[in-house]
């Protein structure tokens, strides 16, 4: 088995300099989770978005505007109302993930509803991980909402642009969708030897990064809910998740998606 590697992230950010503008490596940043639209796009749970699809991480466009596309006309079927994004069930708090992959310094993120700012959080001009989570109150607001998530970067005029579709009050706090099934077996799995079953409940594997599956993990796949610490297999080789997220698309485990997967 190979050694738990932590690869400098800033590399990747060197290397996409060098990439065709769709590849992953020369991305920006974009909300995996909740899914935002360019990540239900890039999933495929939302079909027809064209460009997006490909590239959900560089809606990027000037700072100062309300639009889920950014200003991109390429990228407008984001604002396109009529689409009935799907909406995660939230509580009122919710805890939004975004993949970071071209590390800018960042000014500061906002979020919105409509053109109420629910939440900031400064970036003092400063590089951020290539994970960044944030946690906002939404109890002001119940139902399905749309929230504008805003990266401000520190050293040019730009932003970077996700809209988020929630049912506030729809269940659950993380803002994460519940996997339709567990990346990790179930402790129930194995055999026990008592003769009747504990009242107690047992500790939850998926919690537990060092503890991955006997199997080597299961097979990677595209939109699947991940976990922290869950393991998979790629191309014969096995990956732990950095952050929660949805897989899409150009974003199998590999040396370019070091913000969402480390090599075991």
């Amino acid at each position: 088995m190979r050694r738990f590697v932590a690869y400098p992230l800033a590399a990747l950010a060197a290397v996409g300099s060098t990439l065709f503008v769709a590849s992953p490596a020369s991305a920006h940043g974009y909300i995996s989770s909740p899914p935002s639209r360019q990540a239900l796009c890039a999933e495929g749970s939302v079909t027809d978005c064209g460009p997006i699809q490909y590239e959900p991480q560089s809606v990027e466009g000037p700072k100062g505007l309300r639009s889920c596309d950014g200003g991109n006309e390429q990228f407008a079927v984001l604002s396109d109302e009529s689409r009935e994004w799907p909406a995660a069930s939230v509580g009122s708090t919710v805890t939004f993930n975004w993949v970071i992959t071209a590390r800018h310094r960042t000014a500061d993120w906002s979020y919105y509803v409509g053109d109420k700012l629910v939440a900031s959080f400064d970036g003092n001009n400063e590089q951020p991980g290539a994970v960044v989570n944030h946690t906002v109150d939404l109890g002001a607001f119940s139902g399905r909402q749309t929230v504008l998530a805003v990266w401000n970067i520190g050293d040019t005029a730009n932003a970077f642009y996700s809209c988020v579709d929630v049912n506030v009050g729809g269940g659950g706090g993380s803002g994460t969708t519940p996997p339709t099934s567990e990346p990790s077996p179930e402790p129930s799995e194995e055999p026990s030897t008592a003769p009747q079953p504990t009242d107690e409940p047992s500790a939850e594997p998926t919690d537990e990064p060092s503890s991955p599956p006997a199997s080597g993990g299961d097979a990677w796949t595209v939109g699947r809910a991940y976990k922290a610490g869950d393991v998979v297999s790629y191309e014969g080789e096995r990956y732990r998740c950095r952050q929660p997220h949805t897989s899409i698309r150009s974003w199998e485990p590999s040396e370019f998606t070091l913000a969402l997967w480390l090599p075991l």
